[in-house]
């Protein structure tokens, strides 16, 4: 199974807002407990839309600087980008039905 890039301040700009694909980065941390149940959703979604999407995941504690640069203030956000910027986010506990949606919209 792919999993999830795992995304730091000083590979986010490369990783993410250079893609050539829309991306979706899941920026969580190990203590939240909606964190961790986002969990296999997140990997299972890489694996799913694995050479299409580009999914990583952030922690806010490691990387503040990227944190605080989107202005993430609860944890788990969500924030999906297309060439660079951001087109929405999910703040809280989603279900892997409603997070796939919106990929799909991000390829149409």
């Amino acid at each position: 199974m792919e999993e999830p890039l795992e995304i730091t301040d000083a590979n986010f700009k490369t990783e993410i807002l250079d893609s050539d694909i829309p991306a979706m980065v899941d920026f969580g941390a190990v203590w939240c407990p909606p964190c961790r149940a986002l969990e296999p959703i997140i990997k299972d979604l890489a694996g799913e839309y694995s050479g299409r999407v580009k999914i990583g995941k952030v922690n806010v504690d490691t990387c503040r600087e990227t944190a605080g640069q989107f202005g993430i203030m609860n944890v788990p956000t969500i924030i999906f980008f297309n060439k660079g910027l951001e087109i929405e986010r999910m703040v809280g506990l989603k279900s892997k039905e409603t997070i796939k949606a919106k990929l799909d919209t991000l390829m149409d």
